[in-house]
């Protein structure tokens, strides 16, 4: 049996253009993966075929058919290959669904590394399947800082200072992505769009403070869809020691900035005594667990 991490992605800043004819906004990012405290996890064994069985506390929150994105991921793969053995694969979910933080890509990109070394392939294979699985697959298959660029192609490796000490919050309201990318076309948005050059930073306080004049242009298309996501908001930024506040991707999943992980764990702590019915994960951000 082999196992591999599927972490959370968070977009620590997100800039969206206006859509092409094909209908996909070209996106500007700064993406880091979540510590082992917010992921799922995929396995895999050798078998004869392809088979899928998901377990873990948000396992009802999916099918196990064809149209799961961890199966499709292990077709892709097969055919691209040329492979004609099977595996028996399983996921192990804790992640949120549809959340904003690329839990389904993530667990796709997982499934693809595992297969890879199950099957003994060349890692090409893998990263030529992963931009036609979804916009946040590449990313989340190269499973360290970077810039996602383009419709999510395009990784751009990012050096950064240290890990982020972080809480990341989920309300469990439902944010489709669809019409949160609706509401900002809508809206006009994308017209002044341009990729951002990314500063060197010593210290993650000069990261922390450059990101404070950084964005999520979808943050505003879903509070307007789900005026209860401003009240979120407004909730991580009292917290006791709460630094920056953003929500990640098209939503609802929040993160909030602390000086230490000790500060995170604490609030997060107190946040889920109030708010028991809220996903809540104290982690550090930028520190993949692959």
């Amino acid at each position: 049996m082999l196992t591999e991490p599927a972490p959370a992605k968070v977009n620590l800043f997100l800039h969206v253009a206006r859509a092409k004819a094909n209908g996909r906004h070209p996106l500007d990012s700064l993406v880091v993966f979540a510590g082992a405290d917010a992921a799922d996890q995929v396995s895999a064994r050798p078998a004869n075929t392809l088979s899928l069985t998901i377990t873990g506390p948000a396992a009802s929150t999916l099918g196990v058919g064809g149209d799961n994105l961890v199966l499709q991921a292990a077709r892709a793969l097969q055919q691209a290959a040329g492979v004609t053995s099977g595996a028996a694969l399983t996921l192990e979910k804790h992640l949120p669904v549809a959340a904003g933080i690329g839990g389904g890509s993530a667990d796709a990109a997982a499934a693809l590394r595992v297969l890879t070394r199950l099957w003994n392939l060349d890692p090409l294979h893998a990263r030529a399947v992963a931009p036609a699985l979804g916009g946040d697959v590449p990313v989340a298959l190269h499973g360290g800082s970077a810039l996602m660029r383009g419709e999510g192609e395009r990784v751009v490796p990012a050096a950064l200072p240290g890990a982020l000490p972080a809480l990341l919050v989920n309300p469990g309201l439902p944010c489709p992505t669809g019409p949160v990318f609706a509401a900002f076309d809508d809206a006009g948005g994308g017209e002044h769009f341009a990729e951002t050059a990314l500063p060197t930073f010593d210290t993650v306080n000069q990261l922390s403070a450059w990101l404070s004049g950084q964005r999520n242009d979808l943050e505003a298309p879903a509070c307007s869809l789900l005026p209860a996501l401003a009240g979120v908001a407004a909730t991580l930024a009292a917290l006791p020691a709460a630094g920056l506040a953003r929500m990640s991707g098209s939503g609802a999943t929040f993160w909030v900035l602390f000086p230490t992980l000790a500060a995170a764990r604490d609030a997060g702590h107190s946040l889920s005594q109030t708010h028991p019915d809220w996903w809540v994960r104290a982690t550090l951000l930028g520190e993949p667990v692959l």
